[in-house]
């Protein structure tokens, strides 16, 4: 039988917390009833939650379809059970219909929804997780789904818009460096013994000296940057897991030159629109505020949401503690202030997110077509370096021939 953690307190109020093996979470309830125990979470234990994660990683387009085939089944009538093993019977993916049956199993053990996604976060994001136990929670959970399904979608066409946007620069980045590199190791070092004469006349341009010095390098030892930047790289992976290491990427994220305006718009713009369309169902501010906090994909924005909320509990405007972080923008927050005095914030808020996503978009349009350029300029110059580096000792010996 799995074992499950739980937290509970007790008749005097104290916390209490424990394992008990059962065969599911309604015989866990049972049994801390019967210990007069009053349950506050009841979750499979983090060692059997780790066996019983699916390591596959499933294509964001395909969780989209899922999200939207959900809904559509549940709307028509479709029990959730049933839905779920509809979805898992239709799918041909081998990774999903893994995660499907161990929802599904969650689930019929009586698991919510959410809690049962939150068991495969390589899947289902913190975002999704969080709407779909908002629209559980509210009776909006068909509505919840298909916001998920188009925010899921509109993600993945974001990711992939950019990345094609960024192959044509990455090809330039990696070619050029793969030029450079065969130029300086292999090519260099036949001009060594020309400008010997040169050298122990002391009169070997510093430019030249220094590119012969550094294809001696490269040559000798051009493995050892290569480890390092292999290390280094797994180092900042493993750092990255944590959440220590997720806070500084997102904080470093933002403070990009320009390509951090872009991140902090497309967060701000995901704030609303999450905000928006949880309080257009009914939503509590303050639970909404927590979901949404969740579902910017960076922290360091969802750490002033958390604490604009915390103001709103204390009777404060919501316009204010957003200014107030500088993370949000004079015009997000103006429009924010007007739309709550003139209730129409859920509205605002999607209209809001529309305006940042068309600037964002234009934004990383014109960076990326800039970005171009640059790179075949810094290209350019590194080869021009080269060259020169080659031909000035060679132009002087010539004028003392």
């Amino acid at each position: 039988m799995p074992d499950f953690a739980y937290v509970a307190r007790d008749g005097s109020g104290r916390r209490v917390t424990g394992v008990i093996s059962a065969a599911n979470q309604r015989e866990v309830l049972g049994t801390l009833a019967g210990r007069s125990l009053f349950p506050l979470q009841v979750d499979t234990s983090v060692a059997e939650a780790a066996q019983r994660r699916s390591t596959r990683r499933v294509k964001p387009q395909l969780i989209a379809t899922v999200y939207a085939q959900l809904a559509g089944l549940l709307r028509s009538g479709v029990p959730l059970l049933r839905s779920l093993q509809v979805l898992k019977q239709q799918t041909s993916h081998r990774g999903l219909v893994e995660i499907l049956s161990q929802v599904y199993n969650d689930v019929e053990e009586g698991t919510t929804l959410a809690e049962a996604m939150a068991q495969h976060p390589r899947a289902f994001g913190e975002m999704a997780v969080s709407m779909v136990r908002a629209g559980g929670e509210g009776g909006f959970l068909e509505d919840a789904l298909l916001r998920v399904a188009e925010f899921t979608e509109q993600q993945a066409d974001m990711k992939g818009r950019t990345l094609g946007a960024m192959a044509y620069p990455i090809f330039l980045g990696v070619t050029g460096t793969v030029v450079v590199l065969i130029l300086i190791v292999f090519f260099v070092p036949r001009f060594e013994e020309l400008f010997a004469r040169l050298r122990e006349k002391g009169e070997l341009p510093a430019i030249t000296d220094g590119l012969l010095m550094t294809s001696h390098f490269l040559g000798r030892w051009g493995w050892l940057p290569l480890l390092l930047l292999v290390g280094l790289v797994v180092y900042l992976r493993k750092q990255l897991q944590t959440e220590r290491g997720k806070a500084l990427r997102d904080s470093w994220q933002i403070k990009i030159p320009i390509a951090g305006n872009i991140f902090l718009n497309l967060a701000v713009a995901r704030f609303c629109r999450i905000l928006g369309t949880l309080l257009h169902n009914g939503v509590p501010i303050l639970r909404s505020m927590e979901i949404s906090a969740t579902g910017t994909g960076n922290r360091v924005l969802g750490k002033a949401i958390n604490e604009a909320a915390e103001n709103i509990s204390a009777g404060q405007s919501l316009a204010k503690p957003l200014a107030a972080s500088g993370h949000f923008p004079v015009t997000v927050t103006e429009m924010i202030a007007v739309a709550e005095e003139s209730n129409t914030l859920d509205t605002v808020l999607n209209e809001i997110a529309d305006g940042l996503e068309r600037r964002t978009w234009r934004q990383m349009d014109l960076m990326v077509r800039l970005l171009e350029p640059i790179m075949l300029l810094i290209l350019a110059g590194v080869i021009l370096m080269v060259v020169i580096a080659l031909l000035l000792p060679v132009m002087k010996m010539a004028t003392t021939i």
